[in-house]
C-alpha cells in the first residue's frame, strides 16, 4: 500500500515455558499456541523509517492458561 506494507500472522508454537511474569514464572503447559499479530513496515526513500509488530495479548493469555482477574480491577476503579 504505497509506502506501507502490512502483514497479518500468526505466531505458533508450543508452550515450553517457563514464561515470566512479574508475578513470577506461569510453568509450561505443552498447549499448543496460535495467537494472531499484525506487522507494519513504513517506508521511506526505499529504507525502513518504522515497524510495528501487534500481538493478540488476550488470545495469547488465554492460550497460556492466564485468566484476567476483573474483580480487583473493578475493587481498584
Amino acid at each position: 500500500m504505497g509506502d506501507l506494507v502490512a502483514v497479518e500472522l500468526s505466531i505458533r508454537g508450543t508452550f515450553t515455558g517457563p514464561f515470566e511474569t512479574p508475578a513470577g514464572a506461569i510453568q509450561p503447559t505443552g498447549a499448543k499456541l496460535d495467537i494472531p499479530t499484525a506487522d507494519f513496515w513504513y517506508i521511506e526513500n526505499g529504507k525502513i523509517k518504522e515497524f510495528n509488530c501487534y500481538v493478540g495479548i488476550s488470545v495469547m493469555l488465554a492460550q497460556l492458561g492466564v485468566q484476567p482477574d476483573f474483580a480487583s480491577a473493578v475493587k481498584a476503579g
